[in-house]
């Protein structure tokens, strides 16, 4: 997901907040834990009828698009899970707080819910997440599954994402255009990134990609409120690069997309998981989208004809029959299937606690979700895969997405180690 820039003074109160609400340094023992029904070990937010989990998303801000898909997935998974007959004899109840992507609200929210949920099923705005890492780590040490994928947020044992990393995620995108021998050792690839982690992240594996195949990258930082890409688009073309690699937002993309179509420059775009939305299909930009830009991402798209995606879609709508279709709703169920994986095999091991839940998934060397790609969380420092699936715009495809290459890891990637 991408994310805007804090000002100084947002990030400062942050860091107030986050003091305020974590400073002790004791670290939570687990003295309240319990036995409960089953014989099974309880402790926050967990009773002998319920399971109680924690959701900190953005209804209401600049990714207000992007919540409301993933909350409502995870809101269909709670149902369907519940409708099931639940998990270790207990309902799943999920308490939802919007925070309108407001660092103050955010941190309130998490410092609300904390004490009386087990974990969090998303948590919107990795500045946020990396506000109270130090705190997840030290005392709460409740599971949080971010929507985010920056390599800062690897090494914690309970700030775990799902998917590649988006310094990977870059490498197997450059690797597609080596694939297809769109671009050749010696040429020069552009690179339009946002400022801050996201982008700097996803640069990092650019210049991996580059190194490992004899590229030249050329760099274009932007600022997530640029949203004319025309002087970019000008001094990449003058630098005479054969392809270019956007770790921005949809709106950065399409606008991207559409001044080098306007301008006749053709050459392949590809972008991170977060630098497409099907809304922009509707925009003057759609049929260039649809010509050479393409997405690497850690899922298959909702509009895949795979029976995970194709369930998914077919439950959503019929949940939720005036929204769209889009990838927020894929991150956002598989979030709430891996955790309720999770809570499964803590429950066989007769420990709901949040350490019992750490110890779970720390168990799932190969996680099949059903979307595409398996997933090995055992080893908190490295990203959960190293593939990645490459889609196309499609507005004939449900969520205007298809798939052009299935999951795979670019032979850069499977020998990159990310920088935690």
């Amino acid at each position: 997901m991408n994310r805007r820039r804090l000002s100084a003074a947002a990030l400062a109160a942050v860091l107030v907040l986050t003091g305020a609400a974590g400073c002790s340094g004791k670290a939570k023992t687990g003295a309240g834990d319990k036995p409960a029904a089953g014989g099974v070990k309880a402790g926050a937010g967990v009773s002998d009828t319920t399971i109680r989990l924690g959701a900190l998303t953005d209804m209401t801000g600049v990714y207000a698009s992007l919540g409301k898909s993933v909350t409502q997935a995870q809101q269909l998974w709670v149902k369907q899970t519940n409708a099931a007959g639940g998990i270790c004899g207990r309902t799943i109840e999920l308490t939802v707080r919007d925070h309108g992507y407001d660092p103050q609200k955010a941190l309130a929210a998490y410092t609300e819910l904390e004490p009386s949920v087990l974990g969090f099923t998303q948590f919107i705005g990795s500045p946020f997440v990396a506000a109270v890492k130090q705190r997840i780590d030290g005392q709460d040490k409740g599971l949080v599954i971010p929507q985010a994928w920056s390599a800062s947020l690897l090494g914690s044992p309970y700030v775990r994402t799902v998917g590649a990393t988006y310094d990977v995620e870059t490498i197997n995108a450059v690797g597609f255009l080596l694939d297809r021998k769109r671009i050749a050792s010696g040429d020069r690839i552009g690179h339009v990134y946002f400022e801050g982690d996201y982008g700097e992240n996803a640069l990092t594996g650019a210049k991996a990609a580059a190194k490992e195949a004899g590229l030249t990258v050329v760099e274009q930082k932007i600022k997530p409120t640029d949203n004319d890409m025309t002087a970019q688009v000008a001094a990449l073309k003058q630098a005479g690069v054969k392809a270019v690699v956007v770790s921005a937002g949809p709106r950065q993309a399409a606008s991207l997309v559409g001044v080098a179509a306007a301008g006749g420059w053709n050459v392949p775009i590809i972008g991170n998981n977060s630098a497409f939305s099907p809304q922009l299909l509707a925009t003057p930009a759609g049929a260039a989208l649809q010509k050479d830009y393409y997405v690497a991402s850690s899922a298959l798209p909702i509009g895949s004809t795979e029976a995970g995606p194709a369930a998914l879609a077919s439950a959503y709508k019929a949940e939720y029959p005036g929204s769209g279709l889009d990838n927020g709703v894929v991150a956002g169920f598989t979030a709430g299937a891996l955790y309720g994986e999770v809570l499964k095999k803590a429950c066989a091991a007769k420990d709901l606690t949040r350490e019992g839940v750490r110890a779970a998934l720390l168990s799932l060397k190969s996680y099949d979700n059903g979307f595409g790609i398996t997933h090995d969380f055992s080893d908190p420092k490295a990203p959960s895969t190293r593939q990645s699936v490459i889609m196309k715009p499609d507005a004939a495809v449900p969520g205007g997405m298809k798939v052009v290459k299935e999951a795979a890891a670019a032979p850069a990637a499977t020998t990159f180690t990310p920088a935690v």
